[in-house]
């Protein structure tokens, strides 16, 4: 039975049903009625494709099934997650990991999605907007095994601490993971200070991460100094580079939100 629509979005559209989007929102992401939706997965169900559940087979786990890992693009968004992320049960199974970025900041927020992409191959994000924030949410039955650090309630009220595969893949990829933290729970301006004996100012370029987890600061200052980069605590749950040599070496892969 042929489609008016392009097989790339009756896949996408299936593969979307198979992790449990309601059949409206589906149908409101590909641009076509709620009864088309229906049409697709009956019919794809009925002649008999090879599917797992309702849908196509399920993209396999790095941790349960041994699937290769873009252990670059998990870097990245292990620190998207660790600072403004969360996860949700959703229906049959499956969960939802949604990051949050402020709407403004359209390259980054296409970036998340692309990093979700690579990370559960197949995935289809979609980004919802509301009260200038934009949520890149995509379903999968295993965002619990690749992000171990999920668990009920708040990040700041429970032990954030980084499993050692998860250790190895921010060594090799520390670059990686301090840019998903500062673009989420910091950013880059410019500060000033005063010469005590003259009284002018002066301006400098400072980054700075806020997060009330004690646990998720650890692991950012942990990674810096990996990377040799100097840095100081300025209140209890901020960490400042305000040093030419380390906002120079973060200005080398993290950079302004755009």
């Amino acid at each position: 039975m042929g489609h008016f629509r392009s097989r790339e979005t009756v896949e996408s559209a299936l593969r979307m049903s198979d992790d449990g989007v309601p059949d409206r929102v589906n149908a409101a992401i590909h641009g076509v009625a709620l009864r088309t939706i229906r049409t697709w997965r009956r019919r794809y169900q009925r002649d008999g494709w090879i599917r797992k559940g309702s849908g196509y087979p399920a993209t396999p786990c790095p941790r349960c099934d041994g699937a290769e890992l873009d252990e670059a693009a998990y870097a990245l968004l292990l620190g998207w997650y660790l600072g403004d992320g969360s996860i949700a049960r959703a229906r049959r199974g499956v969960f939802t990991l949604q990051i949050v970025n402020d709407e403004r900041y359209v390259e980054l927020n296409q970036e998340i999605a692309e990093t979700i992409r690579q990370v559960k191959p197949g995935a289809s994000p979609c980004l919802r907007g509301g009260d200038g924030a934009i949520r890149v949410e995509a379903r999968w039955k295993h965002w619990p095994c690749v992000f171990p650090q999920h668990g009920p309630g708040r990040k700041h009220l429970r032990k954030i601490e980084l499993e050692d595969w998860q250790r190895e893949i921010v060594a090799k990829y520390p670059e990686q993971l301090l840019r998903g933290l500062f673009h989420s729970d910091g950013c880059r301006f410019v500060n000033w200070a005063s010469k005590p004996e003259s009284g002018k100012r002066y301006f400098y370029v400072r980054y700075m991460f806020s997060n009330e987890s004690d646990d998720i600061r650890k692991i950012l200052t942990d990674t810096l100094d990996l990377l040799g980069i100097p840095w100081r605590q300025p209140r209890r749950n901020a960490i400042a580079v305000s040093r030419k040599e380390g906002v120079a070496a973060l200005d080398g892969f993290v950079g302004p939100k755009s």
